[in-house]
């Protein structure tokens, strides 16, 4: 008789506790997505000045930079890099600002600016 009374009780209770593990598990995707990106990005900006400190040629670093961040998506563009300064003197410091608009898989919030940078002195 006590069965009968406790009939559904472990429906309401899934019922109660599914959209918190759903929610749950969507903010593990997307911080493990934004993390993903800004290593992608910090990683570009650093070989993008790398390249830029040893050849000291802009669209060679900026191509570099690109190559370097395929795992984003949508990729990046010229317009997402930026240098300090125009060319690279011996001994001089080149930093590398690339900046990423990161749309979320949820929807929920977002997007997020996020931003990767290198930094190196000039002349290797």
């Amino acid at each position: 008789m006590r069965r009968d009374k406790e009939r559904g009780a472990v429906a309401v209770e899934f019922a109660i506790v599914a959209p918190i593990l759903v929610l749950l598990l969507m903010g593990i995707m997307e911080y493990g997505r934004a993390y993903n990106a800004q290593v992608s990005l910090t990683n570009a900006a650093r070989e993008g000045v790398r390249v830029m400190a040893v050849n000291n040629n802009q669209t060679t670093a900026k191509t570099a930079a690109k190559n370097a961040a395929v795992s984003l998506s949508p990729a990046l563009t010229d317009s997402n890099i930026a240098f300090s300064a125009a060319s690279c003197t011996t001994g001089a410091q080149m930093t590398v600002t690339i900046t990423y608009s990161l749309s979320t898989l949820t929807g929920i919030a977002g997007p997020f600016t996020m931003k990767g940078k290198g930094v190196m002195l000039c002349g290797g």
